[in-house]
């Protein structure tokens, strides 16, 4: 594979003629004196007329379709993308611009690691990088990370891992250490195949694999939803749906199990094909484990609306992907980007229940439950969740909990689903009709007892006519998150914890 420079990198990223290099504007101190000055600077001197550039690292700004982002952009050529004292100031300096200028960074890292010829006063480069991206994303600004080939050492080990959102080019050698120094101090090869950006995104690692001539188009999407500037250019659609009229109470509960079952009932992709754009998916939890497709997690503008989207998805489900721990910890990472971001949540519930295997109870399922309850609890995001389908267990209530709450005429909430109910008290499952009327599941019950906010009318089922059902929902969430977006974050919170805390008691 051809290692494309970082030149032609930005060529095929940035916008034409809008780059603009920081490398000399920043206030960039000088480093101490090395201990062979006089040596050092000849290779210093060498690596600049071999690589025609003064550094492993290069800052600056460009639009990127339009947007303004600062980049941050190792160059290989120059001493192996090696970070010395002056290339590590660069990256702080660049962090710290990008914040007080409130703006989107996107880094593409390459490197060897830290350089070696300036020895520990280099390692420690590394923490004022890892304090510099913290701060910027503390300040609800995205850093995006594109792995370049090769990405190693001290740089995978910063900023190169530190994306809410990390995408790689394709073939790429990424890891902590690198094969030759793995190989000088074990005296064998690195096994084959561990250290590519493919393998990196079966693990969770990596979001996507994203070949170079891709990566402008992707970012865009990203941008136009994370980013603080287009956030406030984008006006939020009016409400629509105020005034949508609910259906009326039912009397037979068994119908709307039968009925949110139906293989036909549009799921959480279907929601998001019909009402997003700009969607850009994320996999994984981030933290070396192979993606849960149980949960979608997404970016998008949903209905008009910047959000971030957990979706429980049924037909992931259905083929064999159980809602388990590591589901529930990729959904604990769209909670937290929703912070980071400033953006609403949007949870979408529909699930049979969760994962029912010992991998579950080991991987610790009721934590994982336990800890998504707490994090919607004291989010400081606006937070609205839809159910959509089965609201079956733990499972379901885990993204459950919000400022306001959606529901679909047929959708359901119970402790377990009818026939286990049965089970439990009755020995039978034959009696489950009988539970789902005596455990108060449906819709008209849920609203009544202020578990639910607003029921999204079914005419007769979202099966038979799914594009007008996910049109009405899509109104109601739209109408919601305008609403919800407006209100004083810590008002929402306060009410939130209050609202839930109080649910079937007499105030």
């Amino acid at each position: 594979m051809t290692r494309l420079g970082t030149r032609e990198l930005l060529e095929l990223l940035v916008d034409p003629g809008s780059y603009v290099s920081w490398d000399g504007q920043l206030d960039v101190r000088r480093p101490l004196p090395h201990p062979d000055q006089e040596e050092y600077d000849a290779l210093l001197d060498e690596a600049r007329l071999r690589s025609g550039t003064d550094e492993s690292v290069h800052v600056g700004e460009a639009r990127v379709r339009g947007q303004r982002t600062a980049i941050l952009a190792g160059d290989f050529a120059f001493l192996a993308g090696s970070i010395g004292v002056t290339s590590g100031e660069r990256v702080a300096a660049l962090l710290d611009r990008a914040r007080h200028e409130h703006l989107p960074v996107l880094a593409l890292p390459v490197s060897g690691g830290t350089r070696m010829q300036e020895g520990s006063v280099a390692f420690v480069q590394m923490v004022k990088a890892a304090a510099g991206v913290r701060a910027l994303r503390a300040s609800g600004l995205p850093f995006v990370v594109y792995l370049r080939d090769p990405t190693t050492g001290g740089v995978f080990a910063t900023w190169g891992s530190m994306g809410q959102v990390t995408y790689a080019s394709p073939d790429s050698l990424i890891g902590f250490l690198g094969p030759r120094v793995f190989e000088t101090i074990r005296g064998a090869p690195f096994p084959p195949g561990v250290q590519v950006s493919q393998n990196l995104a079966r693990h969770g690692l990596v979001d996507e694999v994203v070949p170079p001539e891709r990566l402008a188009d992707k970012l865009a999407g990203l941008l136009s939803v994370a980013a603080p500037a287009s956030r406030a250019a984008r006006p939020f659609v009016p409400p629509v749906a105020d005034h949508l009229a609910e259906p009326e109470p039912g009397d037979d509960p068994w119908r709307s199990v039968q009925i949110s079952r139906d293989a036909r009932r549009p799921g959480v992709r279907d929601l998001l094909a019909l009402v997003a754009d700009d969607v850009t998916e994320l996999y994984g939890t981030g933290e070396g484990e192979p993606d849960a497709p149980a949960v979608l997690l997404a970016l998008a503008h949903v209905a008009g609306v910047p959000a971030v989207v957990l979706g429980q998805d049924r037909d992931a489900q259905r083929a064999g992907h159980a809602l388990g721990p590591v589901a529930l910890r990729k959904a604990r990472r769209g909670m937290h980007l929703a912070v980071e971001l400033g953006l609403p949540l949007v949870s979408v519930v529909d699930t049979p229940g969760a994962e029912l295997s010992r991998a579950a109870e080991e991987g610790g399922l009721a934590g994982q439950i336990a800890r998504c309850l707490g994090d919607l609890m004291s989010l400081h995001a606006p937070t609205l969740s839809f159910l959509l389908g089965e609201g079956s267990g733990g499972g379901a209530l885990a993204m459950l909990p919000a400022d306001r709450v959606v529901c679909a005429e047929h959708a359901w909430l119970s402790p377990i689903a009818p026939e286990g109910a049965a089970a439990i008290l009755h020995r039978t499952a034959e009696r489950a009709p009988e539970l789902a009327r005596h455990q108060r599941i449906a819709s008209w019950e849920l609203r009544r007892y202020g578990i639910v906010d607003r029921v999204v009318p079914e005419c007769p089922s979202a099966s038979e006519e799914p594009t007008s059902f996910l049109s009405r929902a899509a109104a109601v969430i739209a109408t919601e998150l305008v609403h919800l977006v407006q209100r004083d974050a810590g008002r929402r919170v306060v009410d939130r914890m209050q609202r839930w805390r109080h649910i079937g008691t007499v105030l």
